[in-house]
This record gives structure tokens, sequence and C-alpha cells, in this order.
């Protein structure tokens, strides 16, 4: 019996209107994922099940360390059916959980497996996957255009050659860069210097000016949209040339002076984002790699990172507020981890919207720890309450997995029916052209325009 009917998530029949008239059959921006370039360009094919589902996907491997998996079947040397097994034994008990639903999306959108997938019956859906895991219609590229994906925008640090961007250049869908440059201005974390070095940088000024270079080679290449990883968004103003001298002869820094040197850099990356037009990201409220033998073990982004608690308000307000007073505030999307901080950034937005670009500070959608129902329809219901969701550019993966995209339909769902529930409640009245606007809108027009893609 298939799991994933017609009206999944669906909840009145105004919702069921807006999704299949309206949102269902729109193509995918996916303006921030996380998907290896090198994969694409190479057609990448799928070893097995195990290397499609559960490859690099910390969501799933968190999930599998809750519910008691050894390591050893979940990052360690067990074959890949022994670790499909502990998969499908801890998917059966993760009622209320996200990947819930995205497992069974996945495997019925992509695979035509409608039935919930158990213990039991694991090892058929291990074997039919796995048999059209074989055939050219299911590498990478072709599961990006099963997808209906027209932008890919993937994450890059400003070191990268981009070549595999370069050999994509004719496929249908656009893969883009984005420009990650958190090694350049985490001057506090053991990381810093040895890139720096290995970039060939000798001064602040010349850190600026490789920058500022790196930022016009990924321009060059389809790049419209910066991102930065930020516990909180830094604002001090100092030296920064001094700080940067004072770490790269080993000095030991205080809060204030990295701040000092973190406010310069994202200062001077900003600047030359608005001249080009590109959007600047700021995901905030991460706190990672808690699990210090872990992350020795394994590395970053294994399943050990969660939310920080942080006072954002003031830096991120004096630290837009500098931006605008030099017009060097680009067009800007704020992401919080922690929801408490859902109307924090709601009320932001007000503060810096400009024209002639309408919601030209967003309010990110739900990320991470938040990008389910709950923590979606929290998101979208601070931002209606306290601006504009018809103005909201909308979901996007955040993911390494290719067949991720069912992430939009879960999304697109869940949007149709919170509006159509207060359609339904009389809050909003059945006007279908202006909702036919506001859904297109929120599911592919507003990304399209906003970027200029």
């Amino acid at each position: 019996m298939a799991f994933i009917k017609d009206n999944f998530m669906l909840h009145s029949k105004t919702a069921e209107k807006l999704f299949h008239d309206y949102a269902k059959d729109l193509p995918i921006i996916d303006y921030h994922c996380h998907l290896q370039p090198k994969m694409i360009a190479e057609n990448y094919q799928f070893k097995s099940t195990y290397d499609l589902f559960l490859g690099g996907d910390h969501y799933k491997w968190r999930q599998m360390r809750s519910n008691g998996v050894p390591e050893e079947y979940i990052t360690g040397d067990k074959d890949d059916f022994s670790k499909w097994e502990k998969w499908a034994d801890t998917l059966s008990l993760l009622i209320g959980n996200p990947l819930y639903h995205w497992t069974h999306l996945e495997l019925d959108r992509y695979f035509g497996i409608k039935e919930p997938m158990t213990l039991d019956n694991c090892k058929s859906v291990w074997d039919k996957c796995n048999e059209l895991l074989k055939r050219d219609d299911f590498r990478a590229q072709a599961l990006i255009k099963k997808s209906n994906v027209e932008v890919i925008c993937t994450t890059d640090d400003p070191i990268d050659t981009l070549e595999y961007h370069e050999q994509l250049k004719d496929f249908e869908t656009k893969i883009l860069p984005t420009f990650r440059p958190d090694k350049a201005v985490e001057i506090g974390k053991e990381t810093f210097v040895p890139y720096i070095n290995n970039a060939g940088i000798k001064t602040y000024e010349e850190l600026l000016n490789w920058l500022s270079a790196r930022i016009e080679f990924f321009n060059a290449h389809g790049c419209r949209l910066s991102d930065h990883a930020l516990e909180a968004v830094p604002f001090a103003l100092g030296d920064a040339k001094a700080v940067f001298e004072k770490r790269m002869n080993g000095g030991e820094l205080t809060v204030t002076e990295i701040d000092v040197f973190r406010t310069a850099v994202l200062k001077h990356c900003a600047s030359e984002y608005v001249k080009l037009g590109w959007t600047m990201q700021l995901h905030i409220g991460a706190l990672r790699n808690n699990n210090t033998k872990m992350y020795h073990k394994l590395g970053a982004d294994t399943g050990f990172d969660s939310i920080n608690d942080l006072e954002i308000a003031a830096s991120l307000s004096r630290f837009m507020d500098n931006l605008e007073v030099d017009d060097a505030l680009p067009k800007t999307i704020l992401y919080t981890l922690n929801p408490k901080d859902n109307y924090v950034l709601g009320t932001m937005l007000g503060n810096f919207q400009k024209s002639p670009t309408a919601g030209k500070i967003q309010f990110g959608s739900g990320w991470w720890f938040n990008d389910h129902r709950d923590g979606m329809e929290d998101q979208m219901r601070a931002l209606a309450n306290l601006g504009m969701l018809a103005n909201f550019v909308g979901m996007l993966t955040d993911s390494r997995s290719f067949v991720s995209y069912t992430r939009h339909e879960y999304f697109r769902r869940i949007f149709c029916n919170l509006i159509g529930s207060w359609v339904e409640a009389g809050e909003y009245p059945k006007d279908w052209k202006m909702l036919e606007k506001i859904v297109k809108g929120v599911c592919y027009n507003n990304a399209k325009n906003y970027f200029n893609f």
C-alpha cells in the first residue's frame, strides 16, 4: 500500500488546489546546497543504495547513533548492506521525524517504491534500487534532470579552481559556484594560518586583494551568491591589519581582536558583493564539532553539531547598519539555526529593506535542525506576521544528496497547506489569481528574479 498519497500533508481542498495546480510542477532553483561539482561533472554512478542514500548524510548518521547503532555500521568498515539494514531498522522508529518522510519521498519519486521500508523488506528495496542504479538514467546528471532542477548553487572555497563548473557550463541545469570564504575570515580557528600560508598571502593588504580577485574569478564563472557560517555576526571596529600580523606571528588573540578582524574582512567582501549585485547569505547559530573525540576521529560535518544560544541582535544590527551607512549592504539572506531568534531576524529585515528590490533583506528558510514541518511553519509564520511572506525566496536543499530534491516538494506541500489553512479559516479571500501569484512566487519566481538567474 502506498504511503505517500497524492494529498500527503495537504489538509484542505484549498491546499490541494494550491499544490497540484500551482506548485507541484514548477522547476527547482536550489540556491544553496553541498553537492560536489566533481560528481556532477564526471556524471557519477552510485556504487550502491547505501552510497546514494547514506553516504555522507550526517542527518541519518545522527539518528542511527540515537538508536544505539555501533559506529562501524555508520561510518565504519561494515559492508554497505549491513549499514543499510541498520538504517532500515532505525527508520521504522522515526515517527515524527522528517527523515521518515524524506526517505519515503525519495524511494517513491525516484525508484517507484511506495510501501514503507522496514527491516523486513529492506533487502527487496536494496535489490530494486541497486538494479536501477546500474542504469545511465540513474547517474548524477540524470537524477538532476529527473528532479526538474533549473539552477544549482554549490558551496565552494575561494581557493577552488572551479574547473568542474567550467566543464558543466553547457549542462542544461545551471551549476554555479557560491563563494564561501570562512577559512579566510575565521582568524581564531586553527585552520587560519595554514590556509593563509597555502594561499601564498603575506600581508593583510594581500589578503584583501586576494579576496577581491577571487570574487571576480567566481563572478566570471556565474557566481551570484556568497555564504558565511557564523556562530553570531561580529561587530567590532579597530586595526584589523595589526590583528592579522599578530596572529601570523604566533600571537594569541582576544575575543575582541578576533571580531575586529572578522568584521573588517566581512565588510570588505560585502562591499565587493554590492558592486557585482551578489546576494550575501549569513548562516547564524550553529555550535559545531561538540564531540571532540569524534571530531578527531571523523572530522567536521559528521553529525556532532547542534544549536547555539548566543545573543545575536545587537551585533547583527550594528554590522548591517555599518554596511548600509557606507552603501555596502548587499542583498542579504539571514538564516537562524535557533528558532528563538525567528522574531529577531523577522524584525531585522524591515530595518534595511530598500528599493528597487522587493525583499532585499530575506529571512532564510527553516535550516538544518529546522527544515521539518514545525520549523518551516514557524519561520513562515514569523515572516508573515512581521514582513511579507509573499516576497520570500523559498526553499533550498542545503544537502549533499542527489535525491534530496524531494525536500522542495515537502516544502511546497507544507507551504500550500499553511496558506490554505488561512484561506479556509476566512483570513484571506479565495482570490485564485492572487493565490497563484503568491504560490508560484515563493516556490520559484521570487528566487529566479531575486538572484537574477
